[in-house]
Order: structure tokens, then C-alpha cells, then sequence
């Protein structure tokens, strides 16, 4: 199935390997906390040098010689984080970042080894931005019957803003219906009885898949429908009077598209330390990933090499059984059929 940019979020929910190019692009609302290399995928591409960008959704793995080989591990799927001795291709044995996930039916382990001597901060970055997404599931999750209510006041999330304070709102989902509050915010929508507040729903824009209104055998009805993926709920409600229906519905549907178009997640990362911050530079190059550098035919890789400016150049050449003849040591990572491969449209 393809996956777009501008519909349910999939990214930090799924487990998936050697993506196309347009997959690893940042959706609306995906920032980077890091990026790392270079870094090997131990288990899965051992030798193989890559790069690790780290984002608010999701870890995201491509090797620097060939990006078409790659990981998307969604931050949601990630069961534990620790560190293990393991054997690296490219640096022996050595310490090494765990990842444990869980897609659907199947669990992953993925090891990935940092090629640079006293640099931990693949681990600090992976477990530091699993902790803030774990910690802010709010943003995210639909919740029934939660914490979210405190004499009569919502418990406010950090980036979180009130927009509508609507009273004398019934949840449809009882013979009766309950009468309630409806406190409409940037990131969620919120329900909650007059009588009881613990009986509640808290319902993320990035759950509800569309909003209207609609006839029940109360009358007119604001109509909830949640995403598959978040419970395929259908929540009803009715407002007094019922002329306030149609405004209430022009005001949650503009609200939805705003966020749409630019979603809070909720996940953020404080650095404690500046040294192992990434710079401005870096995420700036890194806002969308960059077209694949190992499969763009010889001039590229040429320029690559003059601009590296080493002494390797200087090595003596070897023999190319692919052409029959003596040339200059190709950089790691490089065939001399990938150089030749001309990258037909996908």
C-alpha cells in the first residue's frame, strides 16, 4: 500500500526495511533530534558504513554507499533500549546500541555499532528520545476513562493551548446521554461529565479521521470518527441548544486541518549537553534527507573523492577483474557496477 505524507501518521507505528527514497522524507510536524555516522547495522549490514538520523517519530538507518539499503523503526515499536558487546565488521568487538521492537506479529533486534572511537551518542540520543515519546502518549493516543481531569480543569499538556470551552454538551454514548463540558484545544479534543469527570475521552486530532455532523435518534449530532489504528470509535454528541451545532462543527473542522497541515507531536528533547547537541547546520541539511549519494554515477563519486583531498590517492592501483585492468582503489562502499548503473525513475 502506498504511504503519503498527509493522511494517518505511520511513521513512528511500523517497522519497515529498504524504502523507497520519498518514505524516508520527513511528513509535516517530523523534526531531527541527531544525526549520527558513521554507523553500522551490525546484525543486519555488517561492514557496511551508514548514517543513523534520529527523529520525534521514528530511527531511521541508511547506508552512506547505497541508500536504497535502510531502516525505518517506528519510536512506538520500540520495546527496550540498552547497550551489547557484539562483533562489529568494521570495528571487532566493541559496545553497542540494542534495539528491541515489535511490528504486528513479528519482534526485531537491531544492533547498531558507532565507527567512531568515545562517541556514545547513538545511545544517548535513541534512549533519551524514547523516553520523551513514551512520556507523551497524551498528544498522541486516545484515552478513555484517564487522568486528564483535576477539579473540574484539564491537566494541560506543555505545548498545549485552549481554543473552545464549550458547556452544556451530551455524550451520546448511553440510552440517556451524559451531560458534559467540551474543551476543544491546538492538540486534542476533550469530553468529560458534569457528574463524574473521571468519565472521559480524550481524543488527539491525529486519532479522529474526520468530523461532521450527522442525524441520531437524538436529533442532529456532532459525530466522531476515529481512525482504524486508534480504535475505530464513533463518538456521538449533542449540544444545547442546537443552533450552536454548525458553528461548533465550522471551528473543530478548521482546527483539524490546521493541525493536519502542521501536527504537534508532543516529543521533546531537552540537551543538557551542549557538546553532544547536534548543530543548526546539521539539522538544516538533514530537514529532508538528501537525494542518495551512492547511486548517482561516477561524477558524483569522482567529485566526492577530489573533494576528500587525502593521500589515498596516492595509492598504488589494483586489479579490477570487472574491467580487465589496473585502476585507482575505489572508496568503501562502492562497486564499479553501482558507478555504471544508470538510477532509472521509480
Amino acid at each position: 500500500m502506498t504511504k503519503n505524507k498527509t493522511g494517518a501518521v505511520w511513521e513512528d507505528r511500523e517497522v519497515l526495511f529498504d524504502l523507497p527514497f520519498a518514505y524516508l522524507k520527513l511528513r509535516p510536524g517530523e523534526k531531527i533530534f541527531d544525526r549520527i555516522e558513521p554507523i553500522e547495522d551490525t546484525k543486519g549490514n555488517s561492514g557496511t558504513k551508514g548514517r543513523m538520523v534520529v527523529t520525534n517519530l521514528r530511527i531511521i538507518w541508511h547506508s552512506l554507499g547505497s541508500p536504497r539499503i535502510n531502516l525505518s523503526i517506528g519510536l512506538n515499536c520500540i520495546l527496550t533500549t540498552n547497550t551489547k558487546v557484539v562483533n562489529s565488521g568494521l570495528r571487532g568487538t566493541t559496545q553497542a546500541l540494542n534495539v528491541l521492537a515489535a511490528y504486528k506479529a513479528n519482534k526485531y533486534e537491531f544492533i547498531f555499532t558507532n565507527l567512531s572511537p568515545n562517541c556514545v551518542r547513538h545511545y544517548t540520543s535513541v534512549a533519551g528520545v524514547h523516553k520523551a515519546y513514551t512520556g507523551s502518549r497524551l498528544y498522541r493516543d486516545l484515552k478513555l476513562r484517564a487522568a486528564i481531569i483535576h477539579n473540574k480543569q484539564l491537566r494541560m499538556l506543555p505545548l498545549e493551548k485552549i481554543a473552545l470551552l464549550e458547556h452544556s454538551i451530551w455524550n451520546l454514548s448511553s440510552d440517556s446521554g451524559n451531560l458534559g463540558t467540551l474543551i476543544v484545544t491546538n492538540v486534542r479534543v476533550v469530553w468529560f461529565a458534569d457528574i463524574n469527570d473521571a468519565f472521559n475521552v480524550s481524543m488527539p486530532y491525529i486519532t479522529i479521521e474526520s468530523v461532521n455532523v450527522k442525524d441520531s435518534k437524538f436529533g442532529e449530532a456532532l459525530v466522531f470518527q476515529v481512525r482504524k489504528s486508534s480504535g475505530g470509535y464513533i463518538l456521538g454528541f449533542r449540544a444545547d441548544p442546537r443552533e450552536r451545532l454548525r458553528p461548533l462543527l465550522t471551528e473543530l473542522q478548521a482546527l483539524h486541518q490546521a493541525y493536519t497541515e502542521k501536527p504537534i507531536f508532543g516529543v521533546e528533547l531537552n540537551w543538557n549537553n551542549e557538546n553532544t547537541r547536534p548543530s543548526d547546520a546539521d539539522i538544516e541539511e538533514l530537514e529532508e534527507i538528501g537525494e542518495p549519494r551512492g547511486e548517482m554515477g561516477p561524477n558524483l563519486y569522482l567529485a566526492s573523492q577530489l573533494a576528500q583531498n587525502k593521500e589515498e590517492f596516492e595509492s598504488p592501483p589494483v586489479y579490477s577483474s570487472y574491467l580487465g585492468l589496473a585502476i585507482e582503489p575505489l572508496r568503501e562502499g562502492f562497486t564499479l557496477k553501482s558507478l555504471f548503473e544508470v538510477q532509472t525513475a521509480s
